[in-house]
């Protein structure tokens, strides 16, 4: 699994994601740092990435086009202390590699981790 943080996250997660042995790269050394949220979803798409994101709007990328790639990781809290919220998503990453590879939101916040396959379900 291939992880594309996206502008909102600092780059310090690059390395925190490596040291646990997970491949990583910031959106600032592949593009440009004000890139709309569609261009960062198509780049990520077409080159095996997912999303690892603080940013609602990729959720909304999925919901609208029923996507079913690049995988989306939402992490849901203001509180983006690399120490504190580090461990609980290298250890959600972990935990659900294969559904990420596959297609899936992942959202994670400091109560909860949810996860939902992708394409998600249209709303009637």
């Amino acid at each position: 699994m291939k992880l594309l943080v996206d502008m909102n996250l600092s780059p310090r997660w690059v390395t925190l994601l490596a040291g646990a042995g997970i491949e990583a790269v910031h959106w600032s050394t592949l593009g440009q740092a004000n890139a709309p949220d569609a261009e960062i979803m198509a780049y990520a798409g077409a080159n095996g990435y997912v999303v690892l994101t603080h940013d609602l709007d990729f959720s909304a990328i999925l919901a609208a086009t029923h996507g079913e790639k690049p995988s989306v990781v939402q992490i849901r809290t203001d509180d983006l202390n690399l120490g504190e919220v580090g461990k609980q998503v290298i250890a959600a990453l972990l935990q659900t590699t294969s559904d990420l590879e596959e297609g899936a939101l992942l959202t994670i916040d400091p109560k909860r981790t949810r996860l939902r396959l992708l394409p998600l379900p249209s709303r009637s």
